[in-house]
């Protein structure tokens, strides 16, 4: 049954994974030939994804000509940083990924390591937040990982005057969102620029930290789909491959906080002197004890503490190695006078102790330390002290912080430190569904075509893809291991029986082959002479069965013999099997039935009548 289950199983694993396989070309290189040429593997075509509904931007790099007509590259400067790096001088190209999962697949890579990168481009109209949610998706992929730097975006505010020539890290911009990592730090960042409606200053306000840990999507080198969607109650949702990792409301979950509190404390106001903040004081009409000595030390040496017998006094507990030898480089004048380094004293290993012996120092009894009063409540404690507080001046209350400031473009204004981070299909839209149709036309099959590309580097990661894709063959999976555990145990585990011995014949009257065999009388028809003849032939086969019951006591001897020096040398186990008997086996065990039929009283009879007759 075992063994049927077992085929069973191995027969289902291959059918999945002749599933799992049946796209896969199979290549055969003939024999003989010094280098065989090996087709390249047919990979899947890549088709641009095409938005379902309203959009405000998209692109998804067909070609360098394409790009260069839409994005502008910065010819800023970065402020308070070194001539040297100042330039926004980094490298962009359009170009396939490194390892390239689709075919005709393009995007935007960051070139250049440890320089800064700027280019933006214009939407195709503004995003005014008037209602509708703000959905902002794109794809990052750290093709080497990442060392330090970010992949973030930022939606530039739509002002007058805005020059993407001189993009840089001042420009004003609305939202900054995406990855950073630098060192073991990863960042998901959010960060909205709010106005303040009194006086029209900005302030960042960011999200808190995501819950979800990053570091695979810097280290995995495949492509992430990263979503921000703001919407018009004031929530918000920051997706990583379509798997929520933050969310909360623009009004609470940020920091500093959109609305300023109505009361602050009065930078004007000070502590009184006399306010008292001391809760227990000492007690001023407590007296030191008379029998207080604060003099006596906190240790003292032990009155009843007695040398051990046998304290080798004279013996310092450490002599100078008698085995060292001075090196041959040493010299006195440049490294002073050499010295053997220091060892335990053998001599004192037996002994209790070596050297001058001194009692212990145990605990004072009398020692109390310095005498302090006791401490009592302090009646003109007033607790701790505040500052009053005063109606703020700079409070306003806004509930509507979704109600940011126009978006008119988008850019990168980036450092890394790590270089061929690539950049995709961006999208800028109020629908959700609109933002999910195009991950599903561009990153979904993206992202299966490299995780399949990924599993197939090894059998096990190929088998668990396998299963990803037919959860069913988990079972088989589970199968294929434990039916081979179970047999091994059921065969090579066997219940534990003792062992006997193997036993030997045991020995009876049974004639062996060895043993003499009686002669064999006269044919009972034959008639002999005379009566008196009879009793003779009878009296001389009674003295032939007294020397056959002789030969074979000797005989029996010699066998226990034989079979004691046997049992010194027993022959190995399979040697021991038990024989089925052979035919001269069977003619030796009937010989004595026929001999002790002869030796029955009637059978003599009979054969004294016949001999007589």
């Amino acid at each position: 049954m075992l063994l049927r289950l077992s085929l069973v199983a191995l027969l289902l694993l291959q059918l999945g994974w002749s599933a799992h396989a049946q796209d896969e070309e199979t290549i055969e290189v003939e024999e003989g030939t010094e280098e065989a040429e090996q087709p390249e593997e047919v990979k899947p075509l890549y088709s641009p994804p095409t938005a379902t509904g309203e959009t405000f931007f998209t692109d998804h790099f067909t070609s360098e000509e394409s790009f260069k007509q839409k994005w502008v590259l910065s010819e800023a400067k970065k402020e308070g940083v070194a001539e040297d790096i100042a330039k926004y001088d980094g490298k962009w190209a359009v170009e396939e990924p490194e390892e390239q999962a689709m075919s005709g697949d393009l995007g935007l890579v960051l070139k250049s390591r440890a320089k800064h990168h700027a280019v933006a481009a214009k939407l195709d109209k503004p995003f005014k937040f008037d209602g509708k949610p703000l959905v902002v998706q794109y794809e990052v992929r750290f093709q080497k990982g990442m060392e330090c730097g970010g992949a973030y975006i930022k939606l530039l505010s739509d002002v007058p005057g805005l020059d993407l020539k001189n993009f840089q890290d001042k420009t004003g911009y609305t939202i900054m969102f995406g990855p950073d990592k630098c060192g073991v730090d990863t960042k998901l960042h959010f960060i909205f620029r709010h106005k303040n409606p009194n006086n029209g200053t900005y302030e960042e306000k960011h999200a808190k930290k995501p819950t979800m840990d990053l570091v695979n999507v810097f280290t995995d080198k495949q492509t992430h789909l990263f979503t921000l969607i703001v919407n018009p109650d004031n929530s918000f949702e920051l997706l990583v491959d379509q798997t929520l990792v933050n969310s909360g409301s623009l009004l609470h979950d940020v920091s500093p906080p959109v609305n300023p509190p109505q009361e602050i404390e009065d930078p004007d106001d000070s502590k009184p002197e006399d306010w008292d903040e001391r809760e227990k004081i000492p007690d001023p009409d407590a007296t030191k004890p008379e029998d207080w000595n604060e003099d006596a030390p906190r240790k003292i040496v032990d009155p009843d503490a007695t040398k051990p017998s046998g304290w080798l006094d004279d013996e310092e507990e450490f002599v100078p190695d008698p085995n060292a030898v001075k090196p041959e480089d040493w010299d006195d004048e440049m490294d002073g006078e050499w010295e053997a380094p220091q060892i335990e004293n053998p001599k004192c290993e037996a002994a209790p102790g070596c050297g001058e012996w001194s009692p212990p120092m145990i605990d004072n009894p009398e020692y109390k330390g310095k005498w302090k009063a006791p401490m009592i409540a302090n009646p003109n404690y007033k607790g701790i002290w505040k500052p009053r507080m005063i109606p703020n001046p700079e409070y306003f209350e806004d509930l509507s912080p979704y109600a940011m400031t126009p978006i008119g473009a988008i850019g990168l204004e980036l450092w890394s430190m790590t270089e061929d981070v690539l950049f995709d299909n961006f999208i800028i839209t109020n629908e959700k569904t609109v933002a999910d149709d195009w991950a599903k036309a561009s990153w979904k099959l993206k992202s299966h075509e490299e995780a399949r590309e990924k599993a197939a580097q090894s059998f096990i990661e190929s088998v668990v893809f396998a299963a990803y894709e037919r959860p069913w063959l988990w079972v088989v999976y589970i199968m294929v291991v434990a039916i081979p555990v179970i047999l091994f145990i059921h065969f090579c585990c066997p219940a534990t029986m003792p062992k006997k011995k193997a036993a030997h014949p045991k020995k009876t009257d049974a004639i062996s082959p060895d043993d003499k065999v009686p002669k064999k009388k006269a044919d009972l028809n034959a008639k002999p002479a005379e009566l008196g003849q009879g009793d003779a032939m009878a009296e001389e086969d009674q003295e032939e069965a007294a020397a056959d019951e002789e030969a074979e006591g000797e005989a029996g001897e010699e066998e226990e013999e034989a079979e004691e020096k046997g049992e010194e040398q027993e022959a190995p186990e399979e040697d021991q099997e038990e024989r089925k008997p052979s035919k001269a086996d069977l003619e030796a065990t009937e010989q004595p039935e026929a001999l002790a039929e002869e030796g029955s009283p009637r059978t003599s009879a009979r054969k004294r009548k016949v001999r007589k007759d």
